[in-house]
């Protein structure tokens, strides 16, 4: 827009003409002691009024004329498939107009959602459960376990791991498992669709636009440019919104496909959102390393069990390794000359979505946690012992000592409280977190306090990067003491929120969260704040009570 002449156009006019233009090869760059936008604190967002108010339109607000809604009954077991079902009571729920099937199971069609629901519940499906997934946890770990203890393919080599490990002075191995992980966003999956020959228009929080339009266009034989997406505010995503086969937004195309140009509102109920896969997977890890008569790392050989995220999307090639699986382990940011480590690809009927952090939810916790227990044998303070591993000018140094300043690490914790560190890089940003722990009458942990010492380089707007670091120590600490999807026969033994806790109020602990002054490019800070904290509290509960927490997520200690 131009003030001047109140003149305004959208982005897409100008696109065109704007790709025309040649950049300037040399273009002088405004002074940082000029900047009036950039790293100025406390600036409004521009939704905060328009949420705080419930203003925001979000996919549920969206009402259009003779809309529809649907909710879709889905296979008991991933990999089943409907057989036969008979719809006769359910359309004879008021407000129920019509039961269709599509790819994913069988839709209810009504005037409201909870005719649709009711609808749904007076469904009679048999579902063919040839090819579905009927294997359970203890199953699944067993064959993790099995599969571990075998060599696996190579996700990263430096030096000889092996010969420094023959050759070290002491050898510490340990094993460390996380579970199947629900995104567990607080607005489920829903979306709009409207569709009329040749052409498709949707009213979703969207994630991955381009995949969705394209998925979409393939399953109505339409091209992209055909098909219309609305971006409203989401609930929250943390990837699962942002996923390549589209899933629940094909569903909603195909439903509407069939509703002779009356738009559908999909639902998908919080069961539906817990039950449906798409998890964050399960991974085994196995961990060596050697410490010698100085007390440093000598070898470090790392074994990874667990199912490929970019795998099953397509985005590496059948036999190659996945980077995400290992990511924080195969480019070990401390300086260990020799490492090994191995990739064992797992395959399952369970669907599985890259989470919050992708890798390195997993990976962090188990370097870091191992790291403590590498600095115990060394008899070192777990700061200094981290530092001794790494250059002094470099950012995890500096975002280390800084967390150090800040939470005080060298002063004593409260009687009963003990404080645990870990530091991880993703996304190109280093985050370090102090987390301090007690524990309550019922041998639980409670965390009181954070303290994340943040490297985004440029801080564009500090106010944003604190939420988002704090916001991450929620979400990774709800993963840490609650978050476990566990499997009978090939189903998820977790519905809702009664099953599937996510961290509650009174469990939030006070955060701080402190920007490290830097002049290079910004990096992100959406994810960032989730791998530390699961390592700190971990660490923080051996420092309390000598148990080492290997196995997520934390029960209550005896």
């Amino acid at each position: 827009s131009h003030a001047g002449s109140h003149r305004s156009g959208h982005l897409g006019k100008f696109a065109v003409a704007a790709a025309t233009l040649v950049p300037p090869t040399d273009p002088t760059l405004k002074a940082r002691k000029d900047w009036t936008l950039i790293g100025r604190d406390r600036l409004p967002r521009v939704d905060g009024f328009v949420k705080s108010t419930g203003r925001a339109e979000f996919t549920q607000d969206v009402k259009l004329p003779g809309m529809l809604t649907a909710v879709v009954a889905h296979p008991p077991r991933w990999g089943a498939t409907v057989k036969t079902f008979f719809m006769v009571d359910a359309k004879a729920v008021p407000g129920v107009v019509d039961v269709v099937q599509v790819p994913s199971g069988v839709a209810v069609l009504a005037n409201t959602f909870w005719a649709a629901k009711q609808g749904r519940d007076k469904l009679n499906v048999q579902w063919d459960e040839t090819n579905a997934e009927g294997r359970g946890s203890e199953q699944l770990w067993a064959e993790y376990r099995t599969l571990i203890a075998r060599p696996g393919q190579d996700a990263g080599k430096r030096g000889h791991a092996d010969r420094a490990l023959a050759g070290a002075g002491r050898v510490l191995q340990a094993s460390y498992s996380v579970p199947y992980l629900a995104h567990a966003a607080m607005e489920p999956l829903n979306c709009v669709a409207q569709v009329n020959p040749g052409r498709c228009e949707l009213w979703y929080g969207a994630q991955g636009h381009t995949f969705d339009q394209m998925a979409v266009g393939k399953a109505l034989g339409l091209k992209p440019e055909q098909v219309t997406i609305n971006t409203l505010y989401a609930g929250g995503s943390f990837g699962r919104r942002a996923n390549p086969h589209s899933d629940y937004v094909v569903e909603a195309a195909l439903i509407a496909k069939r509703a002779n140009g009356r738009p559908v509102k999909l639902v998908w109920t919080r069961e539906d959102d817990t039950n449906a896969g798409f998890y964050r997977p399960m991974y085994l890890h196995a961990v060596k390393a050697g410490i010698d008569g100085s007390g440093h790392i000598a070898g470090w050989h790392h074994k990874v069990v667990g199912q490929s995220v970019l795998g099953g999307m397509g985005f590496v090639p059948p036999g190659k390794p996945d980077p995400s699986s290992t990511e924080g382990i195969s480019d070990l940011k401390y300086e260990v000359a020799d490492l090994a480590v191995e990739l064992y690809t797992t395959n399952s009927g369970v669907p599985i979505q890259w989470w919050r952090s992708v890798g390195n939810t997993h990976t962090a916790f188990v370097v870091e946690s191992f790291m403590d227990e590498l600095a115990a044998a060394a008899r070192r303070d777990p700061i200094a012992f981290r530092l001794d591993h790494l250059k002094a000018d470099s950012r995890y140094a500096a975002v280390l000592r800084l967390v150090a300043e800040k939470s005080g690490w060298d002063t004593a914790a409260p009687a009963g409280h003990a404080r645990g560190v870990a530091v991880h890089e993703s996304f190109d940003t280093v985050v370090a977190e102090v987390a301090e722990v007690s524990l309550r009458a019922d041998k639980t942990v409670q965390v009181h306090k954070v303290w994340a010492a943040v490297d985004c380089g440029t801080a564009i707007n500090p106010d944003i990067i604190r939420a988002q670091i704090d916001g991450g120590i929620m979400f990774g600490l709800s993963a840490a003491l609650h978050g476990k999807i566990t499997l009978t026969q090939g189903a998820a033994d977790q519905h809702s929120f009664d099953t599937y806790q996510v961290l509650r109020m009174n469990e939030a602990p006070a955060v701080e969260v402190h920007i490290l002054p830097s002049e290079n490019h910004p990096t992100g800070v959406g994810e960032p704040g989730v791998p530390p904290i699961a390592p700190a509290v971990a660490n923080a509960v051996f420092k309390l009570t000598g148990v080492r927490v290997r196995d997520l997520p934390f029960t209550a200690l005896t």
